[in-house]
């Protein structure tokens, strides 16, 4: 049975950082690239970041670039998002994905086989 297993989220003030981890369990990650997506209240699913299988390759959206960096420590079963300078606007519960086309860095949900539960990020201003 597949498990994605996000940690790390919280309460922070703008302009802190935070890092959410995934634990993935039930597969083998090496196999999968993965992303990270959010949900802001109200709003539809949103892409964050993605990295290939070796972690060779990513992908950000606009809003995070240059403050975001997603990575990976397959041995461990475990990808990370770190996020710095968070702003307001970066509230949302934040999950984590896997893409059996281990190669990709796809922005669509559709593409992405395995999610998690998700964790809570709320940036006061």
């Amino acid at each position: 049975q597949v498990q994605l297993v996000e940690s790390g989220g919280g309460l922070v003030q703008a302009g802190d950082s935070l890092r959410l981890s995934c634990a993935a369990s039930g597969l083998t990650l090496i196999a999968y690239a993965m992303g990270w997506f959010r949900q802001a209240p109200g709003k539809e699913h949103e892409f964050v970041a993605a990295t290939s299988w070796g972690g060779d390759r990513t992908n950000y959206a606009d809003s995070v670039k240059g403050r975001f960096t997603i990575s990976r420590d397959n041995a461990k079963n475990m990808v990370y998002l770190e996020m710095n300078s968070l702003k307001p606007e970066d509230t949302a519960v934040y999950y984590c994905a896997a893409d059996r086309r281990r190669g990709g860095v796809s922005d669509q949900m559709s593409a992405y086989d395995y999610w998690g539960q998700g964790t809570q990020v709320t940036v006061s201003s």
